[in-house]
């Protein structure tokens, strides 16, 4: 495809049309990269939330009073929003590759830096530059996009940030454990324990960064680098107007309210469960840990489910099934997040939490089934925005848990906001000619899918003929 030809971002050739059956062959750049960015987004998360569920010791050790832990969770997650509107133009800039490594690489840096906090402000301060790793979102979904076909680009999308969302459930409970191997086991006092725990976590993401530079390539076929030398992409003054030309479809701000509403809660969630279990609950700093996880732990098929069932119902019904599918998981995170609000014993909490879990994550898929298809001459601008219309939306729903109102109280209104934007889905629509271009993607994708699979079928046949010939001296006739 020629770069007249307007060849960018979704419209790059040779993309995997399989996961599943290709998941562990690893030699595919393709399958290669989904590892490598869900891993990565998985650390990110991990260091991004790593500092949450150890709160109490910190708020013990600074002093900082409920209104100050409200600000430090609406810190954690503002400066993503700026950073994810960055990133996605620097993705579709210098490709994927470099916008993660040198993310990686400088997010590193306050990951570590918070050790060194000895007041609030200081804390806040690391606590707001740690929220800029929250871009790697925006570049796992864009690698993803960029490798895989229509026909599993939203399961592709869908689990490689699911997977990567599972750092903020894992971060729960392997942080208290971290923070009392260094205290229990080293001997280190609480207020150096939780310090080096996060240096550790820092160093993690710095290797991550160098390994993904060199175990990964923007696109099938290259570095975006090559292919724009070889006339396959646009070229780089190209990507601020296709840029800003995204920004003006009302599709995207759509999409970036519906994601403020599942993601949104989600980073909210993260932020203050593990506080919310031991106020609310009794119990431990463990213990709250490893309650406050299952909602994380739900990524680990959750999304995923979200992303399969978009690409379900876009082979079914078109551009239009995505955004039907994207409706219903909304509209039931919304009626479970009312009745989570008003558990007030464990045994019926947590359920209604993993219930409420399983379909904010699902939506979080759903919505990322239908990104790849708004502007594919701008895919990073359209996942930046939308990406940033998560944190756009913890950063409101931050408010609620600045101690004004019960938590509850706050949970419950959250509950009836997302059943709200639910219905915001509808709006979310394509032209008959997209339509109808798409649902040929679709089936082209699927047909080479189909050849792979009748290629290994007459693989393994002319294998057997060869052993029946083997073992009766001829050979039969095919």
């Amino acid at each position: 495809m020629s770069a007249k030809d307007g060849g960018t971002g979704m419209e790059l050739q040779n993309k995997a049309t399989a996961l599943w059956s290709n998941f562990l062959n690893v030699k595919m750049v393709q399958i290669r990269t989904f590892h490598m960015t869900w891993f990565a987004f998985f650390a990110c998360f991990f260091a991004w939330f790593g500092i949450a569920p150890l709160m109490s010791v910190v708020r013990d050790e600074l002093g900082l009073t409920p209104n100050q832990i409200g600000w430090a969770i609406i810190g954690s997650v503002s400066m993503t929003i700026f950073a994810r509107l960055f990133i996605g133009w620097l993705c579709d800039r210098i490709g994927p590759r470099k916008s993660y490594t040198w993310l990686l690489i400088v997010g590193s840096l306050p990951v570590m830096g918070i050790g060194l906090a000895q007041s609030f402000e200081t804390f806040l301060l690391f606590r707001v530059l740690i929220g800029g790793i929250g871009a790697s979102f925006v570049i796992t979904q864009y690698h993803t996009s960029v490798m895989f076909a229509p026909n599993v680009v939203g399961q592709a999308n869908a689990t490689s940030a699911g997977w990567g969302n599972l750092g903020g459930g894992v971060t729960q409970f392997v942080m208290p454990l971290l923070f009392s191997v260094m205290v229990v086991g080293f001997g280190f006092s609480e207020a150096v324990g939780w310090r080096l725990s996060m240096v550790v976590v820092g160093i993690i993401i710095f290797l991550i960064g160098i390994a993904y530079y060199f175990l990964t390539q923007d696109a099938p076929d290259g570095n975006f680098d090559d292919l724009r030398a070889q006339g396959k992409m646009e070229e780089k003054k190209k990507v601020t107007g296709n840029y800003m030309n995204a920004l003006k479809d009302p599709r995207v701000w759509v999409l970036f309210v519906i994601y403020g509403a599942c993601f949104g809660i989600e980073l909210t969630v993260n932020n203050v469960a593990a506080l919310y279990f031991m106020d609310y609950f009794d119990l431990s700093l463990v213990a709250a840990g490893f309650v406050a996880a299952s909602f994380g732990l739900m990524n680990l098929f959750a999304r995923t489910l979200g992303g399969i069932f978009g690409d379900n119902f876009g082979s079914l019904w078109g551009l239009k099934g995505r955004a039907f599918w994207l409706f219903i998981c909304l509209f039931f995170e919304g009626c479970a997040l009312m009745v989570f609000s008003q558990m007030h014993v464990l045994f019926l909490a947590l359920p209604a939490l993993i219930v409420f879990s399983l379909f904010t994550q699902m939506a979080e898929g759903a919505t990322y089934s239908v990104v790849p298809f708004i502007n594919k001459k701008a895919l990073g601008a359209v996942a930046g925005v939308v990406g940033a219309g998560g944190n756009a939306g913890a950063v409101l729903a931050g408010f609620l848990f600045k101690n004004v109102i019960d938590w509850s109280q706050a949970f419950f209104i959250l509950g009836i906001v997302v059943t709200c934007a639910s219905f915001l889905a509808f709006a979310v629509r394509f032209s008959s000619k997209q339509e109808d271009e798409e649902r040929a993607n679709f089936a082209a994708a699927n047909i080479e899918t189909l050849k792979a699979k009748a290629a290994r079928a007459n693989a393994a046949l002319d294998e057997g003929l060869e052993a029946i010939a083997s073992k009766g001296g001829t050979k039969p006739a095919q």
